[in-house]
């Protein structure tokens, strides 16, 4: 099969593959990283290209004096490294940056090559590139796209590696699309001939679904800095417009786009509207690798659920992975959480819209239900290291913990460890963001094929999945507004509803019917949110050609 498929090369700035390997930040890297898991297990002929991080993303921590949330960096150390003996060249700022190329030799994959410009050869400066992911400022984030996107080019060729398609995860790649055209006009081929050509080689994945989070630079940055590769003002701006946005001449630059779930697919084409000249954007939902954010033995359960007994042993060893979570809550905080009371599960990066403190909308509504013992919470997720409103989120939940000790917990320091705790030893995984800025979600997979039930808004993915009442519930009802005040109230009121006349009953009432909820909700998602049909589906919608 393997052979007759379209050779792909995958281009995204981060990975997330194992917790210790710090080259990942959240949901982009937590899908790239499955993503290549699922490209070994089924054997897709694909590479991957990405960044050797010196100090990833860091690591955000509380200070326990102040309540406040700070950012601290650190060299990590990669062993699983595999030299290729490959470097090659990339024109930054006028002067030559050498880029290291390493192989990635375990943590299920082996055709990912990681970029690294810390070598001796280079300045000061140009070693720090490859130092923090999504660090810094616009200067920075383009030499990081250059390193990626022109040097991920080069490596391939270096590597004698021949794709067939380009496929951008995210418009931080898009100086591959200029180098691919570098190279024709270099030839002798004219603008629009190099651009129609490069277009048939290139796919594209958009993410952000708020035209403000789509990253822009102004043009005269990448003229100062090489990145245009010759290109002209005039040429810039027409693929990009002006300031240059990535996601627009993301869009102009491929032949077709992906959005991640069916609802980003109509928000992403409502979005880009606008766009003359580009691609059009499909909808292709994300998905998850199994056998790394899964317990088996509850896929394998829920399939023989049939009998009371055999539903006893689902629920017993549901109990199980939460005494896990229990343990785990008092190990890294202090808490010792009650196993037998109601327990959410909240995991987000911590932006103003996925509303983290959602649930603390109003006290007199929540804190009955915290102090009786009917519910206790479980918090992580990082802001971004330079978004004050994002720690002021985290520091917002920190403020409740102390308000309510034994009931709710923020774990600091979100990494691939804790969301894995969270998503197999909760009750219910809680999802809450403004409709419809989720682009997909793929925690709420995770919870739904370990038997945690979600709760949530109807944005991403779970239109898909959802059937309220059979195997997780939602609440809002799609409703959405431009008005935020008007959302936030619509979505608490049906939030309250919800939890109050369904979730709390069934939880404390009824422990059968929750049983064949988690039962129906490993079996409606185990295959249709598993990342070989997430696979399937790029190779027959994106990557093979109509």
């Amino acid at each position: 099969m393997a052979a007759k498929l379209p050779k792909v090369a995958y281009f995204c700035m981060e990975y997330a593959l194992e917790s210790s390997f710090k080259i990942y930040a959240g949901g982009l890297g937590i899908l790239a990283g499955d993503y290549f898991k699922g490209v070994k297990d089924y054997g897709f002929p694909m590479v991957g290209i990405g960044i050797r991080w010196k100090q990833g993303y860091g690591e955000q921590v509380i200070d326990k004096a102040t309540g406040r949330v700070y950012d601290a960096y650190k060299n990590a150390e990669h062993p699983f490294l595999e030299d290729t003996g490959v470097t090659v060249k990339v024109e930054i700022k006028g002067r030559d940056v050498a880029i290291k190329v390493w192989r990635v030799k375990s943590h299920g994959t082996d055709t990912l090559y990681l970029l690294d410009t810390d070598l001796e050869e280079n300045d000061g400066e140009a070693r720090w590139i490859t130092g923090q992911l999504y660090g810094w400022f616009g200067e920075e984030r383009v030499a990081q796209e250059m390193v990626l996107g022109i040097g991920g080019v080069r490596a391939l060729q270096a590597l004698k590696l021949k794709p067939d398609v380009y496929h951008f995860n995210e418009g931080h790649a898009l100086f591959a699309g200029f180098e691919l055209m570098r190279r024709r006009m270099a030839r002798g081929a004219a603008f629009q001939d190099a651009l129609a050509k490069t277009r048939q080689e290139v796919v594209f994945t958009t993410h952000t679904p708020i035209v403000q989070g789509n990253e822009s630079h102004p043009i005269e940055r990448f003229m100062y800095m090489g990145a245009n590769l010759g290109l002209t003002r005039a040429q810039l701006e027409r693929l990009g417009g002006s300031p240059f946005n990535m996601t627009v001449g993301a869009l102009r630059l491929s032949r077709i786009a992906n959005a991640v779930a069916d609802l980003h697919r109509v928000t992403a084409n409502a979005m880009w509207k606008g766009v003359k000249g580009r691609c059009p954007i499909i909808g292709i939902t994300n998905a998850i690798h199994l056998p790394t954010w899964v317990d088996r033995k509850m896929l394998d359960l829920a399939a023989a659920a049939t009998t009371p007994k055999r539903k006893q042993a689902l629920w017993d060893r549901h109990m199980e992975n939460k005494r896990r979570l229990v343990a785990f809550v008092e190990e890294r905080n202090g808490v010792k959480l009650d196993p037998e009371v109601l327990t959410i599960g909240f995991s987000r990066r911590a932006a103003p819209y996925k509303r983290s403190n959602f649930i603390f909308t109003e006290r007199k509504f929540i804190e009955p239900l915290l102090k009786e013992g009917r519910l206790q919470i479980v918090f992580s997720g990082k802001a971004h290291p330079l978004d004050d409103n994002g720690k002021a989120i985290v520091e917002d939940i920190l403020d409740m913990t102390r308000r309510y000790p034994g009931r709710v917990v923020f774990l600091e320091n979100y990494d691939m460890e804790i969301g894995a705790m969270l998503t197999r030893g909760a009750d219910i995984w809680l999802n809450n963001p403004r409709r419809p800025k989720e682009a997909s979600g793929t925690s709420g997979m995770k919870a739904a094929m370990n038997g945690v039930l979600n709760l949530s808004i109807l944005d991403g993915w779970w239109p898909e999945a959802c059937r309220h009442g059979i195997n997780g519930w939602k609440f809002g009802d799609g409703f959405e507004s431009a008005d935020e005040a008007v959302l936030d109230r619509h979505d608490f009121k049906a939030f309250k509803k919800v939890l109050s006349e369904e979730v709390l009953p069934v939880y404390y009432g009824d422990r059968a019917r929750w049983t064949d909820m988690m039962t129906a909700s490993i079996q409606d998602t185990r295959e249709a949110f598993g990342v070989k049909r997430m696979l399937d589906e790029y190779y027959q919608r994106m990557y093979k050609r109509a």
